[in-house]
């Protein structure tokens, strides 16, 4: 395939993911799903839920983000990823004009639309399941999905997701319509979920076609391990996500372990200089991971887990919720997930509220916890304020990135932030680096030049007051010059 370049727009992005079916009270289980047409004719049993998140688009913007990066959205029989249909809305969420009002809403405030493509397996309701199961191996149409055996081949394990063969030429030229029908609606780009498990080999071509047509779209794909920047490169997506260094970053800190993160970060200056690794997609917690509020072991320590997250290099994206200091355990179960896909009231204003009350609709996801229902706006302060910076310095999004060795201490680390060649200032001169100072410590400690930004974690989550001028806080952070 020929390599495109990335769209120019993924430079600045800022992202704020949602998974909508629990932001917006949706039941986690279908309840139309009796008859051959699991779904009934269309329009039939719509509840129009999607138009509550027009009422977050402010609050995104206020963030310092740019994209909405929504988790599944499509026709499914649970939580999103037993797809059913791709070219219809789910009817817990609502129909194809609640999508176009919601983008319509986005378009007017500058953000860009990011969607879930679950490509890799449906459920075994899908019409395309359905023919294949009946069809057996080694048919036409049995072969459009993957067998172990005689057995069809349930994704990670689960009977109800049939792994799809994506390599059949049917198969990719029904994902190149999808994928196109979505981005033509007004979408901007597609998460590529479990795009590991297919392969390169198989990704390579759908991509392209895609790409001809829509040069502009984002393609952000999940993998878990390996060499990043090489599947990206051979793949044909822009960007893939950071596992290595969410893992760091949450180890690292909760375990007073900054070696663990400085390798880390070698690694990702890797990532970044080899082909293909140029715009890697940072963060500290998703729809599929414990919320990093509950990953912590002392929530002082969040103030440096949101520095990372704000200031690295690459493409950060702040899962709903933690932005508040929201707390959730995802468990190796069914419905593990429940805890960390919760319902959202219909404006940020009312969080704390709907935080305290524990309200939660009969069937529908978990309520809303927060690790200190008092500490919510300083945290989303803290958060506002750490963006800011990243909008001010924007250069920060393609830095190079490195530990000072020579002061690295297991609760200490002085990471150095260079503008590549060719960056630009607010002035038009050449910017200066910048070095962020992460302190796991219980004592202040003097910063370690101009100080441009301070975070402490007590004065964030107890409201205890500020440090003292010039002093990196305990377990705090310091942006200097």
């Amino acid at each position: 395939m020929t390599t495109a370049p990335a769209p120019s727009w993924i430079r600045d992005a800022i992202c704020w993911q949602v998974y909508p079916l629990g932001f917006c009270g949706a039941p986690r289980v279908r309840e139309d799903l009796g008859g051959e047409g699991y779904g009934g004719a269309d329009g039939e049993n719509v509840v129009h839920r999607l138009p509550r998140l027009q009422g977050w688009l402010d609050h995104l913007v206020s963030l310092g983000a740019n994209v909405l990066l929504l988790n599944p959205v499509f026709d499914s029989v649970s939580h999103g990823y037993d797809t059913l249909e791709h070219r219809r809305l789910d009817p817990r969420l609502g129909d194809e004009a609640d999508f176009d009002a919601l983008v319509e809403a986005c378009r007017s405030r500058g953000i860009r639309v990011v969607l879930d493509g679950v490509f890799n397996h449906v459920s075994d309701r899908h019409p395309v399941a359905r023919r294949a199961l009946a069809a057996g191996p080694g048919t036409a149409d049995g072969d459009r999905i993957r067998w172990a055996g005689s057995s069809p081949y349930g994704f990670e394990g689960n009977a109800d997701l049939l792994e799809i063969d994506l390599a059949d030429a049917v198969i990719q030229d029904r994902v190149v319509e999808i994928m196109s029908r979505w981005l033509e609606r007004g979408a901007d780009g597609w998460r590529l979920d479990a795009m590991y498990a297919a392969g390169v080999e198989a990704w390579a071509p759908i991509l392209d076609r895609v790409r001809a047509a829509h040069p502009e779209a984002w393609i952000l794909g999940e993998v878990i391990h390996g060499d990043y920047p090489a599947f990206a490169d051979a793949s044909g997506a822009d960007s893939i996500t950071q596992y290595e260094l969410w893992k760091a970053i949450w180890s690292g800190l909760s375990d007073g372990n900054l070696f663990e993160l400085a390798h880390a970060l070698g690694r990702h200056q890797e990532f970044l200089d080899a082909t293909g690794g140029a715009h890697p997609q940072t963060f500290v917690g998703n729809h599929d991971t414990t919320r990093i509020a509950s990953q912590l072991a002392d929530g002082r320590d969040l103030a440096a887990a949101f520095a990372l997250l704000a200031l690295l290099p690459g493409i950060p994206t702040v899962y709903a919720g933690d932005e508040f200091g929201a707390t959730g355990v995802k468990e190796e179960r069914a419905g593990g997930d429940d805890a960390i896909r919760p319902w959202f009231p219909g404006s940020p204003d009312e969080v704390v509220t709907a935080a305290a009350s524990a309200d939660s609709a009969p069937g529908g996801p978990d309520h809303l916890t927060l690790l200190k229902t008092e500490a919510a706006k300083r945290i989303l302060e803290v958060h506002q304020r750490l963006f800011s910076l990243r909008r001010r310095e924007p250069w920060l999004a393609t830095a190079a990135v490195r530990v000072d060795e020579s002061t690295l201490e297991n609760t200490w680390a002085q990471i150095v932030l260079t503008p590549r060649e060719g960056a630009d200032g607010d002035d038009g001169a050449e910017p200066a680096p910048l070095t962020l100072v992460l302190n796991l410590g219980e004592e202040g400690r003097p910063a370690p030049g101009e100080v441009l930004e301070t975070v402490s974690g007590a004065d964030m989550l107890d409201g205890v007051g500020p440090d003292a001028p010039g002093e990196v806080p305990p377990h705090g952070i310091v942006v200097v010059r």
